[in-house]
């Protein structure tokens, strides 16, 4: 039985050394995958808040933790001020996605709220408890990121710190096997994890090709993981071909494999 992604050239987008078991799904379709990093994860440009927060650490009363990024970085600077995850033993714990629940338990630890649905917003809607008067503290991005969560937390009364826990940036140099790829047009679907990947592509598209570089991209289809991810593709793409009901890598697999048949 053939594989629905039997030829199909796809290009994933996402950060060095987080893409190997999304192509890794994606190869087991049939796929054959190139990975074009366009998000590089890095130290924050000041360790400053960071470290102010984890020695107040008792004053909060919740963490809330929306990637596996914000989690290694939060717990491996909290190790680097020679603290340790006691330090969180009277502070709740909320996560936004399975990967993330999985990243916290990896590291002893249970998260005390998880989200039904994959998105942060959902996170705001369905807490568990009153937040008025609660504090809250959110290490994140430290750009670029949305601030639906501080916005409504803020509303509901509750004291939020955000942290600059890392940056994600864009790699300086592009993919050279994914820039000839796109170039020779054998490129049938391109997939975006998240908005800031939409726009460093564009980025190191133009910086690798030069201003013609959207005339290359006329024969492959987008495929996006969300609906913010997808209004970042039609303003800077101008479409999106794709977009995953699920907003989780699986779920962008899934809506993928169901389109498998117009990626011609």
């Amino acid at each position: 039985m053939k594989l629905p992604l039997f030829e199909k050239t796809i290009v994933v987008t996402r950060a060095a050394g987080q893409s190997s078991q999304f192509a890794y799904s994606l190869q087991n379709q049939g796929a054959k995958v190139i990975e074009m990093p366009t998000i590089e994860i890095v130290a924050p440009s000041s360790w400053a808040e960071l470290d102010n927060a984890i020695a107040t650490l008792t004053e909060f009363d919740w963490l809330i933790l929306t990637s596996t990024n914000a989690v290694d970085y939060f717990f491996e600077r909290l190790a680097s001020q020679l603290q340790d995850v006691r330090g969180l033993a009277a502070i709740k714990i909320a996560v936004v996605g399975e990967k993330t629940a999985q990243r916290l338990r990896q590291r002893g630890l249970q998260p005390d709220f998880i989200p039904p649905e994959f998105i942060a917003d959902a996170m705001v809607v369905n807490f568990p408890e009153s937040v008025e008067g609660k504090k809250i503290l959110f290490p994140r991005v430290e750009t670029g990121g949305r601030d639906v969560l501080v916005r409504a937390f803020s509303d509901r009364g509750a004291i939020v710190t955000e942290v600059a826990a890392y940056q994600s940036i864009c790699p300086k140099i592009p993919d050279a096997k994914a820039i000839a790829a796109i170039q020779e047009h054998s490129v049938h679907l391109v997939t975006f994890a998240s908005s800031k990947t939409v726009k460093h592509f564009c980025e190191l598209l133009q910086k690798a090709i030069g201003e013609n570089w959207t005339e290359h991209l006329n024969t492959m289809k987008f495929a996006s993981i969300g609906p913010q991810t997808s209004k970042t593709c039609r303003a800077l793409l101008g479409r999106v071909e794709i977009e995953a009901a699920e907003f989780t890598l699986d779920g962008l697999i899934k809506a993928i494999v169901a389109q498998a048949n117009t990626l011609k």
